[in-house]
């Protein structure tokens, strides 16, 4: 049996952490959650995961700086950035800065793991 794909979702809002995380886990991934940038670099200093899912807006460190901080020290794969739809500019800006995709809030869950799978494959 082949290893679950294994996800660490990275947002501020507590009940859409944790709606993401049971609809992702009815797709049978492995999810894990943080809350904030902190608490999800040091996840990932502990457990390699293959999609980081990373809110943008977070107060103190922002997924802006988080995702910087995974392409310098190589902590995952693959990002895609959660964002609000005025957000754009900022999303587009970080697939400048080695973010593989970006989702816009709110999403539908199909959408959400379709990006992942096609992120995977790539």
């Amino acid at each position: 049996m082949p290893d679950k794909i294994k996800l660490l979702v990275v947002d501020d809002e507590d009940a859409l952490r944790s709606i993401i995380k049971d609809q992702l886990e009815g797709y049978d991934f492995e999810v894990d959650t943080a809350e904030d940038g902190v608490h999800a670099v040091n996840s990932m200093q502990s457990k390699r995961y293959d999609v980081i899912l990373l809110d943008i807006r977070m107060p103190g460190m922002d997924g802006m700086e988080v995702l910087k901080t995974i392409r310098e020290k190589n902590l995952a794969r693959k990002v895609i950035m959660l964002t609000a739809v005025d957000e754009l500019k900022v999303a587009k800006d970080s697939l400048l800065l080695g973010a593989d995709d970006f989702i816009t809030k709110p999403y539908d869950i199909r959408n959400l793991v379709t990006c992942i799978n096609r992120t995977l494959k790539e």
